[in-house]
């Protein structure tokens, strides 16, 4: 049986470039970047080396700019954490959209209960930010913005750079969650004026474990991780040698290959689209339409009167892995605060799940997804009483 991924949004394969590059700090260089004698020095020059290559493929001011913490989680709670507290005395106000990823609405709501205020910016049907809804939610007690690159679940590609340039003009610092845009769309921190940006290397190629947090040089920061000085005094505790070494090479691999990844799951992603729909009546694409609004590498869709669920395992018994929502959602059972946002019929949003193209991935996979999707969607809706009252016409679809 064939085994095609197609769930990169989630994580992705290490390269072998990458392994190679990381295994000597597991055994020979295994010195602690904090040591004085020769062990400590080869890490710490490792650990250098990584900073310039993740600074240059974000366009960083300097390597200094970047910062390691274990993952895109843990970056995200300080920045948003360490940011607002870092300019408490300014004021107590957050700026948020509504379909940020949990790792920021919930450390959000945790200063919240720490004290702050905060205020959500809604999307449109697409998912898209209005900067004019930004500016609006903006006050003089606002001390930080919390706004995506590229939304994690519907592939919205956001008005970054207009928003940055808002931000500016108020004096309010601008955290950039790129997890769901770092090695597959460009990002360059000082066009977007991001004060803060997130990544996780393991979404483009490179190894779990690791996080980086970029600080542009006039921005407020404190830790929030008590301990030594390790990272500026920002990120205590022993940094992650072998993983951060492994980030760096996939952060100078995903520069190099940055515009034939977008060209190639761009095909790939259209490819699959066309099948879909051609396909398999009532289906729905959710969030925005292909081309310049939606990252090449998201495809998240709904097959009416059928779960999501069972779509998934059904195509992963026949050697199709794709998603299902965001992995932090899958357990709790809920619907998506991201398809909430967007208006999606709650029936839809609980029949979606996500298709995501990699750099390994071919046409031929491609056409034996399809394939797959189709005999699953044929044989649930088979079983599904809702699919049989609506070919009786009690029941009428919801898709437009």
């Amino acid at each position: 049986m064939r085994q095609v991924f197609l769930d990169h949004q989630s994580t992705t394969p290490v390269l072998p470039e990458v392994l190679a590059a990381m295994t000597p700090y597991f055994s020979g260089r295994f010195g602690a970047p904090a040591s004085l004698h020769h062990f400590g020095l080869e890490a710490r020059e490792a650990l250098e080396k990584a900073r310039e290559q993740i600074a240059a493929l974000i366009n960083a001011e300097s390597p200094e700019r970047i910062l390691f913490t274990s993952g895109g989680t843990e970056s995200a709670n300080l920045a948003v954490k360490g940011g607002s507290l870092a300019r408490q005395r300014d004021g107590k106000h957050i700026v948020v959209s509504a379909t940020e990823h949990l790792s920021v609405l919930n450390s959000v709501e945790a200063m919240t209960q720490a004290g702050f205020t905060h205020a959500k910016v809604g999307v449109d049907f697409r998912g898209i930010i209005n900067p004019a809804d930004v500016e609006a939610a903006l006050t003089d007690e606002t001390v930080l913005l919390c706004v995506h690159q590229v939304n994690h679940e519907i592939g919205a590609i956001q008005p970054i750079a207009e928003i940055g340039r808002l931000a500016r003009a108020r004096g309010v610092p601008l955290f950039v969650d790129a997890v769901a845009s770092g090695g597959w769309h460009p990002i360059d921190v000082q066009a977007m004026g991001a004060s803060f940006l997130s990544l996780s290397p393991h979404r483009f190629y490179g190894p779990k474990g690791v996080g980086i947090l970029y600080r542009n040089p006039r921005a407020r920061l404190v830790g929030i991780q008590h301990g030594g000085s390790q990272e500026g005094g920002w990120r205590a505790g022993t940094e992650n040698v072998p993983a951060i070494v492994g980030a760096g090479v996939a952060a100078e691999i995903a520069q190099r290959e940055l515009a034939q990844r977008r060209t190639q799951t761009a095909e790939l992603q259209a490819r699959l689209w066309r099948g879909l729909e051609t396909r398999i009546p009532h289906i729905q694409l959710n969030g925005p339409p292909l081309g310049p609004e939606r990252i090449s590498t998201n495809l998240n869709v709904s097959a009416e009167f059928v779960e999501g669920e069972g779509l998934l395992l059904l195509c992963d018994m026949q050697g199709v892995a794709v998603g299902s929502g965001p992995a932090c959602l899958n357990k709790a059972l809920k619907i998506s605060h991201v398809l909430e946002a967007i208006g999606l019929d709650g029936g839809l949003a609980r029949g979606n799940v996500v298709m995501s193209p990699g750099r390994e991935n071919t046409t031929e996979e491609m056409d034996y997804a399809l394939d797959v999707f189709e005999r699953v969607v044929t044989k649930l809706r088979g079983m599904s009483p809702m699919w049989d009252e609506f070919q009786r016409g009690r029941i009428a679809s919801v898709i437009k």
